[in-house]
C-alpha cells in the first residue's frame, strides 16, 4: 500500500477498531493511539537535512523501498514517517507499505535474529534484487533497547528511554544510516 493509504488504515483503525482484531485489545489500541501523534509530529516537524536531501538527489536509478511495519509499533511511529518524507524527496523511489501480520507476510524473508523486528526497510533496485535492509531502529537507539533489556529493565522503562532517545536524535541517525547503505 502506498504510505497515503497507510495512514487511512491507521486512521480507520483508531476510528473503528472492532474491524481489526488486534486492536480490540486495549494495550494494543493505546499504543495505536500514541503511535499516530508521534507520527503526526514527525510528519509535523521531520524534514531531512540539506546534505540528505542533496544525496537522496543523486540517485539515479529506480528503487523501491518497502516498509515492513504496524500501527501498534513503537519504533515505527518515529521511523516510518521519517522514511516515507526521504523517499518522497527522489522520483526514483517508491515506497510500498507492508503490514507485517497481513498476507504475504513478507517479514519472514526479513527477520532480526530469528525475530519479526519491525519496522524493517527492504531496498531493491529495478529488477526486484535487495539492495539492502535496514532496522528495525538506528544501531545506537538497539544499542540502548539492549542494554536495557539486559538489565532487566520493565519494558514500560524501556519504552520511555526509546522515545527519549528519538526525541533526542531528532532523526539524525537514520538519515546516515540509510545515506551509508545507499553508498555501499
Amino acid at each position: 500500500m502506498t504510505f497515503e493509504e497507510y495512514l487511512r488504515q491507521f486512521e480507520d483503525i483508531l476510528n473503528h477498531p472492532e474491524k481489526y482484531p488486534a486492536y480490540l485489545d486495549e494495550e494494543y489500541y493505546q499504543y495505536t493511539k500514541m503511535n499516530w501523534a508521534r507520527m503526526g509530529r514527525w510528519l509535523k516537524r521531520f524534514e531531512p537535512t540539506a546534505d540528505f536531501q542533496q544525496f537522496i538527489t543523486t540517485v539515479s536509478e529506480p528503487q523501491h523501498w518497502i516498509i515492513i511495519t504496524e500501527p501498534w509499533c513503537g519504533d515505527a511511529a518515529h521511523s516510518v514517517p521519517m522514511l516515507a518524507k526521504m523517499a518522497a524527496k527522489n522520483p526514483n523511489i517508491t515506497l510500498d507499505i507492508q503490514l507485517r501480520d497481513s498476507a504475504p507476510f513478507l517479514i519472514e524473508s526479513y527477520l532480526t535474529n530469528g525475530g519479526k523486528s519491525i519496522p524493517i526497510l527492504v531496498i531493491r533496485n529495478q529488477e526486484g534484487q535487495d539492495m539492502a535492509v535496514w532496522g528495525p531502529r538506528p544501531a545506537a537507539c538497539q544499542q540502548l533497547f539492549l542494554h536495557l533489556k539486559g538489565a532487566g529493565k520493565e519494558f514500560s522503562e524501556i519504552k520511555e528511554e526509546i522515545q527519549k532517545w528519538y526525541n533526542t536524535d531528532k532523526g539524525a541517525e537514520i538519515q546516515q544510516e540509510i545515506q551509508a547503505l545507499l553508498t555501499k
